[in-house]
């Protein structure tokens, strides 16, 4: 194989950058149909919109970042997935730390009067 077939070997083809863009757009627009047509009852709206919205995170990976199972690429899948995890863990600290900070530092039982008071 010469130098720039090898280069090329993990991007994908014109074919598969359509067959992407069109799930994308149709992934777009049955999340717009969703929420502006009602396609779905209201209960089952956001549940719809965030499945549709993994659905195209899963396609956008796959046909845009070319993240797969193959040889070439389970090096830059696994560091997707590090990187993703870090991330998760760092916003789930976060959000226990600022969580507890709200619970244990504001009074819960106070009234106005006795906030207001100097002594």
């Amino acid at each position: 194989m010469s130098k720039t077939s090898e280069s090329n070997a993990s991007h994908g083809s014109v074919k598969s950058y359509v067959v992407g863009m069109l799930l994308s757009l149709a992934l777009t627009f049955a999340s717009f149909g969703v929420v502006m047509a009602h396609l779905v009852p209201k209960s089952m709206g956001l549940t719809a919109v965030v499945v549709l919205c993994v659905a195209q995170l899963v396609v956008q990976l796959r046909y845009f970042l070319h993240l797969g199972s193959s040889a070439d690429q389970r090096s830059n899948t696994g560091i997707f997935i590090c990187t993703a995890l870090l991330i998760a863990i760092i916003v789930a600290g976060s959000l226990w730390v600022i969580h507890n900070a709200n619970v244990n530092m504001m009074p819960t039982q106070i009234s106005v009067e006795r906030a207001l008071a100097r002594d």
